[in-house]
């Protein structure tokens, strides 16, 4: 029979008991965000204009006209994946984000498995984005992509060890350069527009593409457009932070939902459009498919208005690793608080630092992601896709489970159409992970399985002192 949790606080309809302390308990993360707080943290952690300079040229590489309406079907399934964030992150609402939420709803080994996808994601994310950093420096200084996304991993994990607070106005700064950047694409792609509003529908891209293309023109097939959907989903997957988020915003209950849903909204606007208007104003096909948008700015206005926005763009990537070591180290510290770990483990990454920042688990995030920016591009990608995209199917299964006894009547945000959004999302993400790249698979399977060996002969065993997946008591009302 599949293992079940009980969360610290039962939910019943009477005023909860004051907690009782207990020797050795670990610290609790203080709550000291709001809506606008957590609202410019988890946009700053979706980094619109890094995944549109960073990420996106790779999809017009293998996708051209068809990267539009590719990560417009992927923003659509993100609304059903976000929906069942908001319910599942009001009903946990914990710095476990997906593990927490999948381990009290489905399951300690369906959260462990969770742990590990979303800790695949934690880890490679960060140093995929910061390897950007070089091409968008190249105006001022010339610098060697891997060096330079370590430096960016290294200064951002510096700044995680700061107060929440002060991360949070630090990053709503650099968020609106970035968005200004953004805002400056599309308005100079719309007004060199070579081709009208039925080039997003054409799906086409240049031959030979990556490499300049040969001239001629190849028809974008459904079946690419489903691979693709896996980076696609990757572009917004920055609005889970919210939910890592969840044990330190005030009003949980409120806020985290708003937070989820809002964040996914202004994310999708500010990177699809921008990608319309590059699609309708590259001066070619082949233009587009070689991706190179700082090139095709500087054709449309001059080298000081690239320049600038090139700048903008290195400052998003850096606000974007500050965001994402914050996310991650959270990721970390209620692992080691759920005992996922042997005690002297638990107990290192449960220390907080003066700041109020678990500050082992964010030296932790942060070192591995600077030495995993000297890892192939190529495989960092696939691997994040593919983890991206089994995550989600969990969360969804998750938020299928949502309502069975007493959580079904807890107080939380529910959301629409339950049960047809999560079981919509279950066979549209299970399609699409079955048509990535069998390498990536592989990848992503061999971490799965030795994580499952780590369940069964050290976790399970000791099932009454490890990985006793908890809701703070404070967290509850």
């Amino acid at each position: 029979m599949t293992d079940t949790l009980r969360p610290t606080q039962s939910a019943t309809a009477e005023a909860p008991a004051a907690p009782v302390a207990v020797p050795g308990d670990p610290q609790k993360l203080k709550r000291s965000i709001g809506v606008v707080g957590g609202t410019l943290l988890t946009l700053s952690c979706v980094t619109p204009a890094s995944t549109l300079f960073v990420v996106v040229p790779d999809l017009f590489s293998s996708l051209g006209t068809a990267t539009a309406l590719t990560i417009a079907i992927g923003s659509l399934l993100c609304v059903g994946v976000a929906f069942c964030y908001s319910e599942l992150g009001t009903l946990i609402p914990s710095a476990g984000g997906e593990y927490a939420m999948v381990s009290t709803m489905a399951g300690r080994l369906a959260g462990w498995l969770v742990f590990v996808l979303s800790l695949l994601v934690v880890m490679i994310v960060p140093p995929v984005i910061a390897m950007g950093t070089a091409d968008y420096l190249a105006p001022v200084v010339h610098l060697d992509p891997s060096y330079a996304g370590a430096g960016v991993m290294i200064c951002a994990t510096l700044a995680g060890l700061l107060d929440l607070r002060a991360n949070a106005w630090i990053t709503g700064i650099f968020l609106v350069l970035e968005v200004v950047a953004a805002g400056v694409v599309a308005v100079l792609g719309f007004a060199h527009a070579e081709r009208g509003p039925g080039s997003l529908v054409d799906l086409t891209v240049a031959s030979g593409s990556g490499s300049g293309g040969s001239g001629g023109v190849d028809t974008v097939t459904a079946m690419l457009i489903v691979s693709g959907l896996a980076i696609a989903l990757f572009v917004t997957q920055g609005f889970s932070t919210a939910v890592y988020l969840s044990e330190e915003m005030e009003n949980p209950r409120r806020n985290v939902a708003r937070t989820v849903l809002a964040t996914l909204a202004i994310s999708a606007v500010i990177i699809l459009v921008p990608v319309v208007a590059i699609t309708m104003g590259a001066e070619s096909l082949t233009a587009l498919t070689e991706g190179d948008i700082s090139a095709m700015v500087a054709a449309w206005s001059n080298s000081a208005v690239g320049t600038f926005v090139s700048l903008c763009v290195a400052l998003a990537i850096i606000n974007a690793g500050i965001v994402m070591v914050i996310q991650n180290s959270r990721v970390l510290f209620a692992s080691a608080r759920d005992k996922a770990w042997p005690s002297p483990v638990n107990k290192a990454l449960s220390k907080l630092g003066a700041s109020g920042a678990p500050w082992i688990a964010t030296l932790l995030v942060g070192v591995p992601g600077a030495l995993l920016c000297f890892v192939n591009l190529d495989t960092l990608y696939g691997v994040t896709g593919v983890s991206v995209t089994g995550m989600y199917l969990l969360v969804a299964v998750a938020a299928l489970l949502a309502r069975r006894g007493s959580h079904g009547h807890t107080a939380a945000w529910r959301m629409p159409l339950w049960p047809a959004v999560p079981v919509v999302l279950i066979a549209v993400l299970a399609y699409v992970l079955s048509r990535q790249e069998a390498a990536y698979l592989a990848w992503t399977g061999g971490i799965v399985v030795a994580a499952t060996l780590y369940w069964a002969l050290y976790l399970r065993p000791r099932r009454d002192t490890r990985w006793l997946v908890s809701v703070p008591e404070d967290g509850q009302g």
